[in-house]
């Protein structure tokens, strides 16, 4: 077996480098979206390897074995046609104007499902009880990245979820046929159009630079021979459909192999490729650890990836119990993303998600809305998020948030965060008086910072509540002054 990279090595708690409330929470908000205080209990229970098997631990099941009550509102298009048949029969005998009135509501229904299956996926993130599996949804969606900014229908941007949902930690060949023959990944990159007479080659393109090899490792002949091999996929409404008389059987050369290829050829091919698996482990390693990793760690990963014969999940569990998981150069380095920011307050507090239009509105503000990349390389990340407007709306909606007032673009938040009787681990704790105010704010510093503050600000927050433990209102004031804190914007 390979000799694993340092960084990769399991994390080994000590005396100098205990497995603290910090390191737990920092865990949470990497494989997740933040933890409540009895969640950082379970997870410092269990400890760094058994807390990784307990996040890892979720069902991989198809849409259908949900609970049928667990989807997103989309009864504003239950009358939407599923199939291009379907489509024609509504248009059929109409007139111009009213083939138009139709077009129009379409849209208009459409874009309606398309916030609610929004607010239904945020929901989940803040509190539903598999974090790791939505935060890795979320990390897939900007890797295979579709679009419902040009009005795709909410139906494939919902049924693509679930299949990102679906691989999220499964088997990552199968993952990339299955995403090959998406229908709202075969609209968004032009697959669909892709035909013997008239090659398209948007998808092959994607698919090897930003899916699975990365540039440099292939050639625009191989783009062209992809692209052939692809000729045909398409879909008819919600359902892959491969159109036999539009592929190209001829023979083809495609990374130095020669046949009569087709796509999942083509697919098994780049997954022999050497860059393959390096590349994915480090945009996963860069997403959820820290940005640029070294390329012998990626290769280590990537190794543990093509052992496990492309099976995420021990790639993963490595990760996340590794030394450089839990180093200075990982804990409280990464900029927060509007989703992140916005979805770990609510989960980390305990509050209810505002209105989806509001929620829209912030998001939209901060630059990052689910479903709606700006492009087919996904969100930049990073520094990105950063400028001087997303700045005063970041920490509006953080600090209104836990007012209980309103975001950014205004409405009410359903609860406030610290209602008179609230019960709850540590929170009950940091209101009761129970503890000093030295302890409070210690607590809270570690449970949303992970990171030592200016002595000067942590005397600040100490002189906010200091006499008054038990006054919520001097909490919330703490808590406000803590989520204002740029420290805050990093996780």
């Amino acid at each position: 077996m390979p000799r694993l990279h340092p960084q990769l090595q399991p994390f080994a708690p000590s005396a100098e480098a205990p497995f603290d409330a910090v390191k737990a929470a920092h865990l949470l908000n990497r494989a997740g979206f933040g933890g409540t205080m009895p969640e950082i209990d379970k997870v410092l229970s269990l400890g760094p390897g058994r807390a990784v098997e307990w996040l890892l631990d979720f069902p991989d099941a198809p849409a259908e074995e949900q609970s049928r009550t667990d989807v997103p509102d989309l009864s504003s298009i239950e009358g939407y046609p599923r199939t291009f048949a379907e489509r024609r029969a509504m248009f059929e005998g109409k007139t111009p104007e009213e083939r138009q009135a139709i077009n129009q509501k379409l849209q208009q229904d459409n874009r309606a499902a398309i916030q609610q299956t929004v607010a239904w996926w945020l929901r989940r993130m803040a509190g539903g009880p598999y974090p790791l599996q939505e935060k890795l949804t979320f990390f897939w969606h900007g890797h295979f990245t579709t679009s419902a900014r040009d009005e795709r229908s909410a139906w494939l941007m919902w049924q693509q979820n679930e299949l990102l949902r679906r691989n999220a930690a499964g088997n990552f060949r199968e993952f990339v046929r299955s995403i090959s023959r998406d229908p709202a990944m075969l609209d968004y990159l032009n697959n669909s159009q892709n035909r013997k007479k008239h090659p398209n080659e948007n998808y092959a393109r994607e698919l090897m630079e930003l899916f699975t090899l990365g540039i440099g490792n292939y050639t625009e002949t191989d783009i062209k021979e992809a692209a052939r091999a692809f000729t045909g996929w398409t879909h008819d409404g919600d359902s892959f459909f491969f159109r036999k008389n539009d592929h190209d059987y001829d023979e083809k050369t495609f990374l130095g192999v020669r046949g009569n290829l087709d796509g999942d050829d083509v697919i098994d091919i780049i997954l022999r490729q050497k860059a393959c698996a390096p590349y994915i482990a480090g945009r996963i390693w860069s997403y959820f650890v820290y940005d640029n990793p070294e390329p012998e760690l990626c290769q280590s990963l990537g190794e543990i990836l093509r052992d496990a014969k492309w099976d995420l999940r021990p790639l993963l569990h490595t990760m996340f119990a590794s030394r450089g998981f839990y180093s200075d150069r990982a804990i409280g380095t990464q900029i927060k993303s509007p989703v992140q920011l916005l979805v770990g307050t609510v989960r980390m507090l305990g509050l209810s998600m505002p209105p989806p239009r509001q929620v829209a509105g912030a998001l939209d503000q901060m630059g990052q809305i689910p479903l709606a990349p700006p492009n087919v390389k996904g969100w930049p990340g990073g520094k990105s998020w950063i400028n001087t407007s997303t700045l005063f709306v970041r920490y509006n909606t953080c600090v209104q948030l836990v007012n209980g007032g309103e975001l950014a673009t205004g409405g009410k938040v359903a609860r406030r965060l610290f209602g008179r009787g609230r019960g709850g681990g540590g929170e009950t704790l940091a209101v009761s008086g129970d503890a000093p105010a030295e302890r409070l704010v210690d607590y809270w510093i570690a449970r949303l910072i992970q990171r030592p503050i200016a002595e000067e600000k942590r005397q600040t927050l100490i002189a906010t509540i200091a006499n008054r433990p038990d006054d919520e209102n001097a909490i919330r004031a703490m808590i406000q002054l803590i989520v204002s804190m740029p420290e805050y914007q990093l996780c």
